[in-house]
C-alpha cells in the first residue's frame, strides 16, 4: 500500500498530476484546490488513495491528510465512488464541504458533477455527524444541534419551506424566542 509520495511535480495532464519520484512518475487524481495549488518543478508531498480494480490502479493524492480523510468518508456513502468523491472535493474547499454537509445544504453538494438530489441527500444523512465540526472548530458555533432544530417548530416551518438548517437557523436569529410560532416565521421570511 502506497501511503505517500514525494517527488517534484513533473506536469499535468487534463485531470492529472504527474509526480516524479526518483524517475518514477506517478500520474494522481487531485481536486481542483490541490491542481491549483500545484505547479510544474514544484517539490510536493501528497497523501495517497489506491482505489484497485479488476482493470485500473488509480492512485488519489492530496496535500493534507484532512481532505484524504473527508474523501474516504465520502466514500463509505452508498453510490459514491472516488471519482464522484474527488469531484465533490472539487465544489469548494474542505470546510465548505465539510459545512454543506452538516447543515444540510443538500444543493450545495448537488453542484457536483453527476451527484443528484438522492445522493446529496444520502450523503449528508450518512455523514452529518461524522465530518468533525465540534467543539475543537471555529465554525462550530454556526450549526445548531439537531435535538435544538427537531424542538423548535419554527425552525422546522422554515426547513419545510426550503431553508438548510443553517439559513433557518439565522433567519431565526435575534428573533424573540418568546413570540408565537406564528409571528417567529412571518418576522423570519419579512427579514429575508
Amino acid at each position: 500500500m502506497i501511503a505517500t509520495l514525494e517527488g517534484k511535480v513533473s506536469e499535468k495532464i487534463a485531470e492529472l498530476v504527474v509526480l516524479d519520484v526518483q524517475g518514477v512518475g506517478y500520474g494522481l487524481y487531485v481536486n481542483a484546490e490541490d491542481y491549483g495549488k500545484l505547479n510544474a518543478n514544484d517539490n510536493a508531498k501528497l497523501y495517497i488513495y489506491e482505489h484497485i480494480r479488476e482493470q485500473a490502479h488509480d492512485l488519489y493524492g492530496f496535500t493534507d491528510k484532512e481532505t484524504l480523510a473527508l474523501f474516504k468518508k465520502l466514500l463509505d456513502v452508498n453510490g459514491v465512488g472516488p471519482k464522484m468523491a474527488l469531484n465533490m472535493l472539487s465544489i469548494g474547499n474542505v470546510n465548505q464541504l465539510k459545512q454543506a454537509i452538516a447543515s444540510g445544504d443538500v444543493k450545495f453538494i448537488q453542484q457536483t458533477n453527476g451527484v443528484g438530489k438522492k445522493v446529496a441527500e444520502r450523503v449528508v444523512i450518512e455523514l452529518k455527524d461524522k465530518v468533525g465540526l465540534g467543539q475543537g472548530s471555529a465554525d462550530s458555533n454556526i450549526f445548531v444541534s439537531e435535538s435544538s432544530l427537531m424542538s423548535d417548530e419554527a425552525t422546522q416551518a422554515l426547513i419545510s419551506l426550503g431553508y438548510s438548517a443553517q439559513d433557518a437557523a439565522q433567519a431565526l436569529e435575534g428573533i424573540d424566542s418568546k413570540l408565537s410560532t406564528e409571528e417567529r416565521i412571518k418576522k423570519a421570511l419579512a427579514s429575508r
